[in-house]
Order: structure tokens, then sequence, then C-alpha cells
């Protein structure tokens, strides 16, 4: 695959700073994640961490489960995480290190507000609508999953127009398949813990293994479809994703042979030993398989 231009690692010390705060603040929270990273080749791996750590920053402000933080403190939060995320992309230095990663990546690779801006619609929704129509269920799924996709196609396809608008269908579906599944591992905790229902129509109580397939169906076409895009990645980037692809195949084959029952109590794990395995043959087969 082409590249039109080459990727930058931080130099500056503010920018090699705030690219290791973001590191920590991702091997402090996603260890799935982490695994996958760890094989991409710098700089990717840094651009690509930058990315992850707002998101998931956006992500604890509404997801955070400590009943005296109210939403409208979380909602004032997230404002200012935004509006400071736009400010820094414009080209400002920010004293938040996150941000500041963030928005270098942003600028090196052209990530624009098209990505941006759904992204933080789908985190203010968390905090206003607790069940999802068919519509509203599709517009989060987008901001929450499919453009932070899409941002990380944009690092790996370097400027080349033609490759991101070639891969971009798979880099979506991929992010959704994502995020499905973690919406179903994590059923009974949105539930319960924050009072959410994700799935359109779904009663959790009335959970059944029907629903249970249906679902997994659904994500199972979404990783699918995703593996055309996957085997034309470049090599470095093809390794990292199919491990992240590996493991959420993993997850999806768990929860489908887990009763529904016990996903309205449980969250469904890809032991370690496992996660290893999947990364040794996403190494040793450059991501083909």
């Amino acid at each position: 695959m082409a590249r039109s231009r080459p990727r930058a690692a931080a130099t500056g010390t503010y920018d090699v700073v705030a690219s290791r705060s973001a590191a920590v603040l991702i091997q402090s929270y996603s260890t799935s994640f982490g695994w996958a990273c760890r094989m991409l080749p710098q700089p990717d791996r840094e651009h690509v961490r930058n990315i992850y750590a707002l998101v998931r920053l956006a992500d604890e402000i509404v997801d955070d489960p400590d009943p005296e933080w109210p939403g409208p403190a979380r909602r004032e939060l997230l404002d200012a995480l935004e509006a400071e995320t736009r400010r820094a992309c414009g080209g400002s230095r920010s004293a938040n290190l996150v941000v500041h990663a963030f928005a270098r990546t942003v600028r090196e690779f052209g990530i624009g507000p098209e990505l941006i801006t759904p992204f933080f619609a789908s985190m203010r929704t968390d905090l206003t609508t607790s069940e999802h129509d068919e519509t509203s269920f599709a517009e989060y799924v987008h901001g929450s999953a499919e453009v932070v996709g899409l941002m990380c196609l944009r690092v790996f396809t370097a400027g080349d127009e033609a490759a991101y608008a070639r891969l971009s269908p798979g880099a979506i579906r991929l992010g959704a398949a994502f995020q499905k599944v973690n919406f179903l591992r994590d059923l009974a905790q949105d539930h319960t813990g924050l009072g959410r229902t994700y799935f359109p129509g779904l009663d959790p109580a009335a959970f059944d293994d029907s629903h249970r397939d249906a679902l997994l169906d659904e994500i199972d076409a979404d990783l699918r479809a995703a593996e055309v895009a996957l085997r034309q990645l470049p090599a470095g980037a093809r390794r990292a994703v199919r491990a992240a692809h590996s493991l959420f195949a993993e997850l999806s084959g768990r929860l489908r042979s887990t009763p529904a029952e016990r996903l309205r109590s449980v969250r469904v794990r890809v032991p370690d030993t496992v996660k290893a395995r999947l990364v040794a043959r996403a190494v040793l087969s450059g991501g083909r398989r």
C-alpha cells in the first residue's frame, strides 16, 4: 500500500510526555486493547494510543459508577473536554496531556470534525438516554465505535485517500462488531449498574438464547465483512488488527456458548492464555489468519 507521507513520532519533550500519559491511561484501563496495540510498529502504536486514550477518558466521565457524581457535573466536564479538544485540534497546546496527544495525532493524519463530533455526541447520549430505538442505536454505535475505527484507519493509511476510501467500510464494520460484543457481554453491568439497555427493544429480564444468537449472528456478519479490509492493511497494522479481530471473535464464540440466563448476571472473559495464543498466531501468520 502506497503511503503519501511519513508518520511522525513525538520529538519535543512536551509531546513525548503527552503520549506517554496516553499510554499509561490505556495500560490502566484496557488490557485487551493493550495486547493488540503493542503489536503495532512505532510510531503507529503511539498515535493509536493517543486516539484511544481520549476515547477512554471521555468514556470514564460518562460511565464511572460513582453515585455521588451527578449527571450535570459529568456533562459539564464532558463539554469542557470537547471544547478543549476542539481548541487543541486547531493547533494549540493543551494543559490536558491526553488531549494534547490526541490533537497532535489529529493534525498529523487529517482526522476531521466529521469523526470527532459524532464521538462526543454519543458520549453525551449516555448521560441522557437509557434505552435506544433502531435510529438512536445506529447513531450511537457510529459515534462511539465506527468513527474510532476510522480514526485509526487514518493512521494506518497515512494520507493515502484512495486506500482510506477503499478500507473504510471494513473499519466501520469492525468498530461496530467490537461495540456490539461489548454491549452483549456488559448486558448485566450496563442494566443494573448504569441503568442502560443499548440493544433496541431488548428487555434484559426476558433475554433468552434466541435473542443472544440473533445478536451474535449480526456481530459475526460484521466480523466477516471486516475481514476483507483487514487483509489489505499494511503488514504492521494487519497483525495488530488481526489480533484484536481474533480476540473479539473468540469472545463472540464464548458468548454464544454461554446460556443467556448467565449473561444476565456474569461478564464473559477471554483468559490471558487464550489471548496470548491468538496474538502469537496473528504474529506468525502476518495477520493473515
